[in-house]
């Protein structure tokens, strides 16, 4: 009876193991997936209102502007350089272990300006349908803008220079590096605060909301009545 129970454990021992490989197969397609593929972020703020909304889940393709080689750090070749209007995800400069979420407006070169709210760039009005503003809101000027007056064009006189919100430049987009705007242009904190997005931050392009829950300040409310069925699936443009 002894010698029986020995051939019946050796195959749950040999049935464990596979399992075992299998899961560690899994696991490994997992991490290759979310390092190189598509990883997945969530919407904290408003600052896209407008294109993307609090609470929206997202799936960021990783492999469009080249992933990131976990372990050896080498960057894989793009299958396209970013473009204007690229919606991009990317870490802030100011802590780069935070990601945020941005309309990219200026390139390499690029030279940009805003008058009463509309983006000028290279000298063209832009017609941006996806940009909110509320014309009513005040304009102000804060502390954080004087970076801009080590780019500014060579004709403006930076020792005068009071940049605001809404107006501000002209400036040239350093190389190598983005200016970034949120949709929502009154309550966004992008690069008029704090400055250029280095290439070597960006870390793809959103695909689709996956998943989209609305907040409940209450805490109350049952999370299948706060789903907002209709964003599933939705593409970000």
């Amino acid at each position: 009876m002894t010698t029986s129970r020995w051939p019946r454990a050796r195959r749950v021992g040999r049935t464990i193991w596979e399992g075992l490989k299998s899961l560690q197969v899994v696991v490994l397609v997992f991490v290759l997936v979310r390092a190189l593929v598509v990883e997945a972020f969530r919407i904290p703020s408003g600052s896209m209102e407008g294109t993307l909304l609090i609470g929206d889940f997202l799936l960021v393709n990783k492999l469009l502007y080249g992933a990131e080689l976990p372990v050896v750090k080498r960057q894989l070749p793009p299958i396209r350089d970013p473009r204007h209007g690229d919606v991009v995800v990317f870490r802030w400069p100011e802590d780069p272990r935070k990601h945020f979420v941005k309309r990219l407006v200026g390139l390499p070169g690029d030279t940009l300006e805003m008058r009463q709210g509309v983006l000028v760039r290279n000298g063209r009005a832009q017609q941006e349908r996806y940009a909110q503003q509320l014309p009513e809101l005040l304009d102000g000027t804060v502390v954080e803008f004087a970076w801009q007056r080590d780019h500014l064009l060579p004709t403006v006189d930076a020792s005068h220079y009071v940049p605001s919100r809404d107006d501000w430049g002209p400036l040239v987009v350093a190389p190598r590096h983005f200016f970034v705007l949120g949709d929502n242009r009154d309550n966004s904190l992008d690069s008029r605060y704090w400055g250029f997005v280095p290439d070597s931050l960006i870390r793809g392009a959103p695909l689709l909301v996956y998943f989209s829950l609305r907040p409940d300040s209450a805490g109350r409310a049952g999370w299948t009545s706060r789903v907002r069925w209709d964003r599933l699936g939705a593409l970000v443009e």
